[in-house]
């Protein structure tokens, strides 16, 4: 079992950058792929970005491609998400998420283990 804990969310102007956390308990970390998701009020909870257990393949939602980077750091359980030029409409909570099959997909029902969420919010 993974536990996930989120950090590093705040408020920012447009055109800032921030960098999330999510730091994971456990001894098995690297053996999962891991997910950043966002939800906005009103609305689902989607994709933002991917990476394979290894860091060697990394996946972007299409409106977050060229601004955010994800990356992890096995040896200290840790899955980053740098997000860069910040728009009004990146304003959401943040989860990370772990999926232990094989494979980075952008369903919320493959991901086995959640975070509590940070919230970003960016103003114009």
């Amino acid at each position: 079992q993974v536990q996930l804990e989120e950090s590093g969310g705040g408020l920012v102007q447009a055109g800032e950058s921030l960098r999330l956390s999510c730091a994971a308990s456990g001894r098995t970390f690297s053996s999962y792929n891991m997910g950043w998701f966002r939800q906005a009020p009103g609305k689902e909870r989607e994709f933002v970005a991917g990476i394979n257990w290894s860091g060697g393949a990394t996946y972007y939602a299409d409106s977050v491609k060229g601004r955010f980077t994800i990356s992890r750091d096995n040896a200290k359980n840790t899955v980053y998400l740098r997000m860069n030029s910040l728009k009004p409409e990146d304003t959401a909570v943040y989860y990370c998420a772990a999926r232990h099959l094989a494979g980075v997909v952008t369903s919320t029902a493959a991901y086995d283990y959640w975070g509590q969420g940070t919230q970003v919010t960016v103003s114009s």
